[in-house]
């Protein structure tokens, strides 16, 4: 077991970050404007002595902004370069080095869950920033790449927005041909602390909720039987008709299902994405209320 106080957070400020700091309280937590992980200087000018483990929550997270050729440059610099420069710095200390991953180095097309052992092959400029920065993390002898999808943390998020419009009677239209399962930041903050706690084997892990396999579409109706809206107020679409009128959106995987075997073999047992929405939105699940028909 790693003292929290030997663990320095990077990207402390966002989504991940948040959860770490919450398991981590003892941990040093840097947010960009206390290292700019992508700045090869200030990151060797910082004091690494003692440092045991460096959890790496940093890097570029906009999808669609990432096709956009003018944020190439800084694509690369955030969830490439950044991530050699940890690297190197865990090398000079002997630490840890911990990097969160996306399905998005995946294409989509494997049939079932995917296991850490998959060859990569990116659709996206992301995905394959993402693709190249695990490798830069697999140079380090001590290296956990923690592979997640759909995290849902503080701050603006699907489950979040959809719960917003189920309260304002909106009844929205949501890709229903992408599977996957969400990751609420807890649970991944909760397996990352668990892998240093326990001295994991090093390598790659798949890290998500657990529970059934399903569509944004169906996360959405998840979300709306929770605040007490009837489920089927939530209609489908295809990621084709969704995307029609947005042609510099970055191409999505359809399969996000990760298999979690090798995290659960560890001793980690996440918990089920349905269980944790109405905990998340502070709700008790609701029944729908009937739909008034006009009839009397």
């Amino acid at each position: 077991m790693i003292a929290p106080e030997r663990i320095v957070v990077v990207g402390a400020g966002g989504q991940l970050g948040h959860a770490l700091r919450e398991r981590l309280p003892g941990a040093v937590a840097l947010d960009r404007a206390a290292l700019d992980v992508s700045d090869a200087a200030a990151v060797r000018a910082y004091d690494w002595s003692g440092v045991a483990a460096i959890v790496n929550a940093a890097g570029w997270t906009d999808v669609d902004g990432a096709e956009n050729p003018a944020n190439f440059d800084a694509v690369r610099a955030a969830n490439v370069d950044a991530v050699a420069h940890l690297a190197e710095a865990a090398d000079r200390a002997g630490a840890t080095l911990v990097h969160v991953s996306s399905e998005y180095v995946f294409d989509g097309t494997h049939p079932g869950p995917i296991s850490e052992d998959l060859t990569p092959s990116p659709l996206s400029v992301y995905g394959q920033s993402k693709a190249d920065g695990d490798q830069r993390a697999a140079a380090v002898e001590r290296h956990y790449i923690v592979r997640t999808t759909w995290v849902v943390g503080q701050g603006r998020n699907f489950v979040r927005t959809m719960a917003g419009l189920a309260d304002a009677g909106v009844s929205p239209r949501v890709v229903d041909d992408q599977i996957g399962r969400l990751t609420f930041a807890g649970d991944l903050a909760d397996g990352i602390v668990h892998l240093l706690d326990v001295g994991a084997p090093y390598g790659t892990y798949n890290l998500t909720s657990d529970g059934d396999p399903v569509s944004w579409c169906e996360v959405a109706k998840a979300v709306f039987a929770v605040c007490g809206r009837n489920a089927e107020d939530v209609q489908g679409v295809s990621t084709r008709a969704y995307m029609a009128d947005k042609p510099d959106s970055a191409h999505r995987p359809l399969n996000s299902v990760l298999d979690l075997g090798r995290i659960k073999a560890t001793g980690f047992a996440p918990p089920g994405w349905r269980d944790v929405i109405p905990r998340y939105l502070g709700r008790r699940e609701r029944r729908s209320a009937p739909r008034h028909t006009g009839v009397s």
